[in-house]
C-alpha cells in the first residue's frame, strides 16, 4: 500500500492551532510562485492555469483595514447565526460523528467556525481538515485517499464559504464521481454559508451577502496562500501545495475574525436551531440558477468565457483582490458594498449600476489583453 503524506498543522504551517484545522497540503513556502497581479492576470488571459502561480499578497492599506473592522462589527452576529444554521443542518444530515472537510482557503475559516459551534453548543469536537480543489483539475485525489483511509467517507461533509456560478460545486461533484469509481464513496453535497448560486444542498442562506472573510487574502486565512496544483513541483503521491506567509503576521486577523464571530454563538443558538429544523421540514433542493445568471451577464457584456464572469459578493471581492477586473456590476437593489468601491478604485475597475442581476454584484475580467 502506497504511503500517504501527513497533514500540516500550526504553528509551523498557518497561524491556526493544530486542534482547529489540519491542512491536507504540501508546504511550498520555499518555492518562488508569486507574480505581480497585473502580470499574472495577463498570463491567465493568455491561457496559463491560475493554480500554477500565486498573486503577490500585499499588506492591506490602513483605510481598507478600518473598513473591514467596521464590516465585521456590523455583520458578526448575522454570520454567527448563519454558521449556526449551517452547522445544525449538517449535524442533522451527517450525525454527531461528522468529519468537516473545508475547501482551502475560503472554506477554511468556515470549517473552524463550524467546529467551534459544535464544541460550544453541542460539546462535540469534530475532526476538521482543509484540502484543495482546483477548477479544471478537480479535488486533490491524494487528500481524498487520506480521508477515506482515516474516516468513514459517509460522515464527511465538504465545506466552503459561498457559491457563485456553481463551478466549485460542479468540480466537487465530478471529482467525487471519479473517486467513487475507485471505491471511495463520499457524499457529494456541498455545505456553504451563503449559496446565491443555488447549487449547495446544505447552506446558511441563499441570499447574496458579504461574508467578511472574503475581504482579505491570507491574513484572514491563517496566513496561508491559495492552493497550487503545479505538476513539476508536486509528485503523484503529494497533496496539492500552498505557502505559509509568517512575514505578514503583524497584519494577521485570522483568529481575531474567528473570535469576533464565535462570540455570538450562544446568543443565536436557539434561533439558529429553530431555523434549521424549519428548513428540514421544507427542504429546497438546488436549482443551479447561478450558471444561467452568469451566462446572461456574460452575453450582455460580451464575455463568452464564463471563467471571466465572477458573480456574487464573495467572488467579486476575491476578483478585485487577486485579478484586474474590467467592470464591476452592482445591482441597484443591493445594499451598500463600500469595500467594493475602495477595491475597484485601487484596481481602476469601472463600477456600473445595473438592474435584474440576480446577484448583488459581479466582476468581469476582460477577455482580451488590454
Amino acid at each position: 500500500m502506497v504511503g500517504l503524506p501527513e497533514p500540516l498543522v500550526g504553528p509551523r504551517f498557518s497561524s491556526y492551532s493544530a486542534e482547529e484545522v489540519r491542512w491536507l497540503l504540501t508546504d511550498l513556502s520555499g518555492a518562488e510562485l508569486e507574480i505581480p497581479v497585473a502580470q499574472r492576470d495577463e498570463q491567465i488571459r493568455a491561457g496559463a492555469h491560475y493554480a500554477e502561480s500565486l498573486p503577490v499578497e500585499y499588506r492591506p492599506a490602513p483605510e481598507y483595514l478600518a473598513l473591514f473592522q467596521l464590516l465585521l462589527t456590523q455583520s458578526a452576529r448575522r454570520v454567527a447565526y448563519l454558521v449556526g444554521v449551517l452547522t445544525e443542518t449538517v449535524l442533522a444530515a451527517r450525525g454527531r460523528e461528522v468529519v468537516l472537510v473545508s475547501l482551502a482557503r475560503a472554506g477554511t475559516p468556515v470549517g473552524i467556525l463550524m467546529r467551534r459551534w459544535g464544541q460550544r453548543i453541542h460539546q462535540l469536537s469534530p475532526p476538521h481538515y482543509t484540502m484543495s480543489i482546483v477548477r479544471g483539475r478537480g479535488a486533490d485525489r491524494v487528500a481524498l485517499r487520506y480521508l477515506a483511509r482515516h474516516h468513514d467517507p459517509a460522515r464527511v461533509v465538504f465545506v466552503d464559504g459561498w457559491t457563485g456560478k456553481g463551478t466549485i460545486a460542479d468540480e466537487l461533484r465530478r471529482a467525487l464521481g471519479r473517486a467513487a469509481a475507485d471505491g471511495l464513496r463520499f457524499p457529494a453535497a456541498l455545505a456553504v454559508v451563503a449559496d446565491p448560486g443555488c447549487c449547495a444542498h446544505l447552506y446558511g442562506t441563499r441570499r447574496d451577502i458579504l461574508i467578511p472573510s472574503a475581504c482579505l487574502n491570507s491574513t484572514i486565512s491563517g496566513l496561508v496562500s491559495r492552493t497550487v496544483a503545479h505538476p513539476t513541483l508536486l509528485g503523484p503521491d503529494a497533496f496539492h501545495g500552498a505557502k505559509f506567509y509568517p512575514h505578514l503576521a503583524r497584519t494577521d486577523l485570522s483568529n481575531h475574525y474567528l473570535d469576533a464571530i464565535s462570540a455570538h454563538f450562544t446568543d443565536v443558538a436557539d434561533t439558529a436551531a429553530r431555523s434549521a429544523r424549519a428548513r428540514a421540514a421544507s427542504p429546497r433542493p438546488p436549482a443551479h440558477t447561478g450558471w444561467a445568471a452568469a451566462q446572461r451577464i456574460g452575453a450582455t457584456h460580451g464575455v463568452a468565457d464564463l471563467n471571466f464572469v465572477k458573480p456574487g459578493v464573495g467572488e467579486t471581492t476575491r476578483a478585485l483582490l487577486r485579478r484586474v477586473p474590467w467592470k464591476v456590476l452592482i445591482d441597484r437593489t443591493s445594499p451598500p458594498l463600500p469595500h467594493l468601491q475602495l477595491l475597484a478604485a485601487h484596481r481602476h475597475a469601472h463600477l456600473v449600476n445595473v438592474g435584474d442581476l440576480r446577484f448583488s454584484c459581479a466582476a468581469l475580467i476582460h477577455p482580451r489583453r488590454p
